[in-house]
């Protein structure tokens, strides 16, 4: 697994015309590469864990979170 941490002012040219109000945000790819989730999630270790247990199932998600995806692979490269 691999975790990235975006700071929404810092990094907001990755954002592109994404507003994030809600916090925390997640954006999660099961292989990397194919977005699977992408909105705000409850700041609750357990509902976390099950996100990531579930991930296994292919999921698809729009195309402004796989855009999103693409843009922080190449960014944190």
């Amino acid at each position: 697994m691999r975790f990235v941490w975006l700071d929404v002012e810092d990094e907001a040219d990755l954002l592109g015309d994404l507003d994030i109000e809600t916090f925390p945000t997640l954006l999660l790819a099961a292989d990397g590469r194919r977005a699977s989730f992408f909105g705000p999630l409850p700041p609750q270790p357990g509902v976390l864990a099950r996100m990531l247990t579930s991930m296994a199932a292919p999921a698809t998600a729009d195309p402004q979170a796989q855009a999103l995806l693409e843009r922080v692979r190449a960014a944190h490269a």
